[in-house]
């Protein structure tokens, strides 16, 4: 592979005191760490003298390597996968591996994003070439050291081998020599067969931590001086400040003051990331978390409606009406539809829909800020820190190099932290005080302030001839701020007639991306819709998919198809093999499939009904094609994570409103599902093609809503077509 085309800026090397190798690549950042700060592994011995430059990649005169992680870690396990990636490549021992985390560099770094299951997909062939390219000026020192070719040379886990001489040297020997050499115009990649590290399970670098309960997430932060900041947030959506009276909260213990704070200054250009849902707020600022909290409720507050409030109910009959009469866009057309459907010898049509939903993140938002005349320090769990500090630039008419935004590790994410104006709000509330803050939301302020996953409503109608062939296929869907539909998705290119239609709901209820955004419900929506047509057209819920398919791998209609066909229906051809599905299996099955992000997922889910009619989900089925596994530990973690997630929302979540205030605001009053009411198996089966890796975090939650809905019909005989589902079961 070849360095030449970006050399100029992809390395910067030097030689570190003690020995050490210092490689500096334009996707990798250097952080610097303090030693209590390093995640090491309590059996490796530290080097001697561990210097702290701008340094990417450590090689200690010991052999101890530090790999930075570049990647927000939200869950998704980037911090262990990202620079297991880079040791297959140099070649080293994973145990004398340290791991640190990045922190912003928009300098060295590109996508320090945790978004779109992008981050072992993008970061991939950049990761493998920083590994490869300091393997191979290690292997060039060794050469020089040993007085050999470097031909004859070869390297395993930290080593290097002359087999001819029987002679052989450590990395951290060379390191050093290393470091003086030139960079080299190509180097190569290891044949994946030659995988020693990639594709091994390995655990999470930060497992020793978590467990037992060391500081690294944001709600952790602790610095000196610091003050602790509460928000309040308007009651209802549709309301604006318009006066407060702090008086009593002023009154209270340890309250230091409370003001009001501008998110989004007249002439000032947020970020897309960093808008508010309300523009004024009240801060208040404390000496801890819990006498801020008792605070809030002393705060006399004035608020004055602006837009008129919103109803649950009434939101639905809006999109109905939408979708009935409202003008849409024509995302895409192939054929005469209108036609096809006259001549049908059969119609199926079935509507579709999904309640808000918030994102219930374990640990609530949080931010760490101090904001003086000439610098900004901001450290917290945020999935998009270089936009934060595009925006704290703007706010503070601060150069970014003044800025400096520290990644934590997140107590989830599902989209939220992608939108960081809580960030932004303790940006704020620092310099209006003077010092140090840290930010916390209440739960109820994290459920009822915005940001939801949006409602959704989708009509399907699909045309079959006398023989039970699909003609046309029309999908006309609506959502909050935006449809759902993916026009150029499966089934599209499968049938000559298709029609997609999208209408977007505008709202003054605050929405953004949640787990695999508007796949989260149009997956489930099609896939339970698909069933419903084969159903009609007398066939096998997998038969009429793969037939679908068998249409689109040798006679594709249109072409903006943005799916593999024959990948697609070989995770279909899988699940159905490890499942088992032409057996009677005892339980009422469902089957689905769906691509996004990249990856094509399918899955059987077998259910049963217990006395009272209450579904028990036995066991899921799961057959994965997201390329080569870099993690196989942590991808299944994913993906039964992903799993579990769709099924509980499917069942239980739901979010609504009465005259634009959030009914549920805790989880006592919002449902999520509960240990007894997840999966008792789940069986995922990964397609081994040697393909480049693609996304993983998000994939395995849409399709098994379909899977669901479908398993359901079964059980029941009834269709649900209403989430959740709980709702809309018999009895």
């Amino acid at each position: 592979m070849s360095t030449h085309q970006t050399r100029r800026n992809f390395l910067k090397v030097s030689t570190a005191a003690g020995g050490g190798f210092l490689l500096g690549f334009s996707f990798l950042t250097s952080c610097e760490q303090k030693p209590a700060a390093v995640a090491m592994a309590p059996e490796l011995k530290m080097p001697e003298q561990w210097t702290q430059l701008n340094g990417y990649l450590k090689i200690g005169e010991n052999g101890v390597v530090t790999i930075i992680n570049p990647n927000p870690e939200i869950g998704q396990n980037v911090k262990t996968s990202m620079p297991m990636i880079i040791a297959e490549e140099l070649g080293v021992d994973w145990d004398n591996v340290i791991v640190e985390q990045g922190k912003l560099d928009t300098e060295n770094f590109s996508r320090q994003i945790a978004g779109g299951s992008q981050s072992i997909r993008q970061g991939w062939e950049p990761l493998r070439k920083t590994g490869a390219t300091a393997r191979a000026m290690l292997i060039a020192a060794a050469a020089q050291q040993l007085e050999v070719p470097a031909t004859e040379l070869r390297t395993e886990k930290g080593m290097i081998y002359h087999d001819a001489s029987g002679k052989s040297v450590g990395y951290g020997e060379v390191a050093s020599l290393a470091a003086t050499l030139d960079v080299p115009e190509e180097v190569e990649l290891k044949d994946p067969k030659d995988f020693t590290i990639i594709g091994q399970s390995t655990k999470n670098v930060d497992a020793r931590k978590i467990v037992t309960g060391q500081p690294l997430f944001g709600i952790d932060t602790k610095r000196e001086g610091m003050l602790y900041a509460g928000i309040v947030h308007p009651p209802a959506f549709g309301l604006e400040l318009k006066s407060f009276n702090a008086d009593a909260a002023l009154a209270m213990p340890g309250i230091v003051d409370v003001f009001a704070i501008d998110c989004a200054p007249e002439g000032k250009q947020l970020q897309w990331s960093d808008g508010p849902t309300v523009r004024k707020q009240v801060a208040i600022v404390g000496k801890s978390t819990w006498q801020v909290l008792q605070a809030k409720q002393a705060i006399e507050v004035e608020w004055e409606q602006t837009s008129a409030p919103e109803t649950s109910a009434g939101h639905k009959e809006k999109m109905a009406d939408l979708i009935a009469n409202g003008k849409a866009e024509e995302a895409r057309r192939d054929g005469d539809p209108e036609a096809a459907f006259a001549r049908a010898a059969k119609i199926v049509e079935a509507t579709y829909s999904a309640p808000f939903l918030p994102h219930n993140t374990m640990e609530p938002m949080n931010f760490f800020a101090h904001v003086t005349e000439d610098k900004a320090e901001l450290y917290g769990p945020i999935q998009t820190p270089e936009f934060l500090e595009k925006t704290i630039a703007t706010l503070f008419d601060m150069d970014p190099a003044q800025i400096e935004v520290g990644m934590s590790r997140m107590g989830g994410g599902f989209g939220r932290r992608l939108y960081g104006s809580f960030g932004v709000e303790a940006a704020l509330i620092s310099k209006a005080a003077g010092a140090p803050v840290q930010l916390t939301y209440s739960r109820e302020d994290d459920m009822t302030q915005g940001t939801y996953r949006p409602d959704y409503l989708v009509k399907y109608r699909a045309g079959l001839d006398a023989d039970g062939n699909m003609i046309a296929f029309h999908v006309r869907g609506t959502g909050t701020h935006g449809s759902p539909i993916f026009e150029n998705r499966f089934p599209a290119g499968t049938t000559d007639n298709y029609l997609a239609e999208k209408i977007s709901m505008d709202s003054n209820i605050s929405t953004g991306a949640w787990r695999a955004p508007a796949s989260n419900f149009i997956a489930g929506a099609e896939q339970a819709f698909l069933d419903e047509v084969a159903e009609a057209a007398g066939k096998d819920p997998i038969d009429f998919r793969l037939e679908l398919f068998d249409r689109a791998i040798k006679n594709p209609v249109g072409e903006r198809n943005d799916y593999d066909a024959e990948r697609y229906a070989g995770v279909l051809k899988l699940v159905r093999e490890k499942s088992g599905w032409d057996a009677d299996s005892g339980d009422a099955r469902g089957v689905a499939a769906y691509y996004c992000h990249n990856s094509y997922v399918a899955q059987v889910l077998d259910l049963t009904l217990d006395t009272s009619g209450k579904p028990q989900v036995e066991k899921v089925y799961c057959a994965v094609d997201c390329g080569i596994v870099v993690n196989p530990e942590g991808a299944l973690n994913q993906i039964e994570g992903g799993i579990i997630d769709g099924i509980g929302h499917a069942l239980f979540g739901q979010l609504t409103f009465t005259d634009g205030k959030p009914d549920q605001s805790n989880f006592n009053t919002y449902r999520l599902i509960r240990h007894p009411e997840a999966p008792r198996q789940i069986e995922t089966s990964f397609v081994e093609n040697g393909i480049a890796p693609t996304g993983l975090g998000e994939p395995s939650l849409p399709p098994v809503i379909g899977a669901l809905a479908n398993a359901l019909y079964q059980a029941t005989g009834e269709r649900v077509y209403d989430q959740p589902f709980m709702g809309s079961l018999p009895g």
